[in-house]
């Protein structure tokens, strides 16, 4: 138990040093990344109390190895992936998993010894830090790829990208321009465009210090690039200029995993749809064994989510909300694997602590 509170303080201390430097300018970018870098990547759900989900958690270390978590200050959570540690790189992402108005955020990521933390915080609308059940990636690539597939994410430390990767080409950079009004910026991502929308987009607050939440809040896709908006809001809904992370994947995961791990995505676009749609131009909608995509409406703020063909276990799912205002999106519940599909049951957004039809991205990956 002393040891365990030793590294907790040890990896609290490690962050807010981090954002010290972050504060005063001094972090800088990961340098580029090269083809022989292997992807580093892990995910996990963690219950309320830091329980790790034995049955949801992968990642790119060795078979027997598993993720830790410790509680830390109130709704923080410190998420130790073994063996995939690195000095700086990579993104985070994390979703709330929660039947009320909840919402969680990373505050940053760094490495201990030989394995990555991750240290996420949640809350819970007009309440306060809140012990939820969350789900949450990390991942780190510097592998190419022949589109149409497509991969890029950046991190955004509140002032200069920290982090980023193009899959196009090693000449390809990703750009981040803030934009006049508070907690908004706009994100390029050459190389990766397409004929109109594709892919699927994972957008993270992160924050060491003040309860954030951000969502994509604008896509424009060219043949020559993705054009993203990002917008954050603090507890209150108010723009907020801070951190995140972005992330673009398209017909690949969004960890990057290998075969044999499947993936599906999709973009509940016009979530007040009454019964069964897929989502349109169709490829906003993947899935990775040909098994459908089918989104279906049960009750206000209620969109269930059905990917077939895909009966995995070891399982994520991430939620990013779309759309211009402060409105942000869970997940009502864990979802279930059946024989020939899984279930998500059900995708939630929120308007402040009232439920809401709302747009949101949708993305999941499983063994």
């Amino acid at each position: 138990m002393k040891d365990d509170m030793r590294r907790l303080w040890a990896v609290i201390v490690r962050t807010l040093c981090i954002a010290a430097l972050a504060a005063t300018g001094l972090t800088t970018a990961a340098t580029a990344a090269t083809a022989a870098d292997p992807p580093r990547w892990g995910f996990a759900v963690v219950r309320s109390g830091a329980v790790v989900d034995s049955l949801r958690q992968a990642g790119s270390w060795p078979d027997g190895l598993k993720v830790e978590a410790v509680a830390g200050g109130p709704g923080q959570v410190l998420v130790r992936f073994p063996q995939i540690g690195m000095a700086t790189g990579g993104v985070a992402h994390v979703t709330a998993i929660s039947q009320s108005a909840d919402w969680c955020q990373v505050q940053d990521w760094w490495q201990s010894g030989a394995d990555e933390v991750v240290a996420v915080q949640c809350h819970r609308f007009g309440v306060g830090p809140i012990a939820s059940w969350f789900s949450v990636t990390f991942g780190y690539s510097a592998q190419y790829l022949p589109a149409p597939q497509a991969f890029g994410y950046v991190r955004w430390n509140g002032s200069a990208v920290a982090a980023q990767f193009n899959s196009s080409a090693p000449a390809a950079v990703n750009t981040v321009a803030p934009l006049t009004n508070p907690g908004l910026w706009r994100v390029t991502l050459p190389g990766l465009g397409s004929a109109g929308h594709a892919g699927n987009i994972q957008v993270t607050a992160v924050d060491p210090a003040v309860p954030a939440r951000c969502k994509l809040g604008g896509w424009t896709a060219t043949t020559a690039a993705q054009n993203i908006i990002v917008r954050c809001y603090d507890a209150t809904g108010t723009p907020l200029n801070t951190g995140w992370s972005l992330t673009y994947h398209r017909e690949r995961a969004i960890t990057w995993t290998p075969q044999p791990y499947r993936f599906a995505y999709t973009f509940d676009n016009a979530p007040d749809t009454p019964g069964v749609y897929l989502p349109t131009p169709y490829p906003v909608s993947h899935n990775s064994q040909s098994g459908g995509v089918q989104l279906s409406r049960s009750a206000v703020a209620r969109k269930q989510v059905i990917f077939g063909g895909l009966n995995g276990y070891r399982d994520n799912v991430q939620v990013t909300a779309f759309g211009y205002g402060p409105e942000f999106c869970n997940l009502f519940a864990p979802w279930e694997s059946y024989s020939t599909y899984v279930s998500i049951r059900y995708v939630t957004c929120y308007n402040g602590a009232v439920q809401v039809d709302h747009p949101a991205m949708i993305t999941y990956l499983a063994r």
